[in-house]
């Protein structure tokens, strides 16, 4: 019989008495290249409807905009990282992209990053 897995409770980091900071990602998911992708096919095909030309491949995707509480970046990185490989996307037919939006706190001295130009991702897997 299978049992279910257990995951272990997320820890608090601010209960572990280290300095937390609060970092905002944006994660971008899109179709992997080769993917089929309808909604974009779709979006494609009304363009001339529209009096608009020039604009080709183009894609749909989505995007996740989250806070994360860590000691570091690199700690709410690997966090945010995990959460896209496992939850937010499905590696067998999307990539994702991780892009740093800001930081919140005392200890930490990350400005916010210029707006990013849509459809282009900070880090693609």
């Amino acid at each position: 019989m299978n049992q279910p897995a257990t995951r272990q409770p997320a820890t608090n980091p601010a209960a572990s008495g280290q300095p937390v900071a609060e970092f905002r990602y944006a994660v971008n998911v899109t179709p992997k290249p080769g993917i089929l992708d309808p909604q974009g096919r779709a979006v494609e095909q009304s363009l001339p409807h529209l009096g608009l030309s020039g604009i080709s491949a183009v894609r749909v995707g989505r995007r996740i905009e989250l806070t994360v509480a860590a000691p570091g970046e690199a700690e709410a990185r690997a966090i945010v990282d995990q959460l896209a490989r496992e939850l937010l996307s499905n590696p067998l037919i999307e990539v994702y992209g991780i892009e740093l939006l800001g930081a919140i706190s005392s200890t930490a001295s990350v400005r916010p990053a210029p707006p990013a130009t849509p459809g282009t991702e900070a880090e693609a897997r």
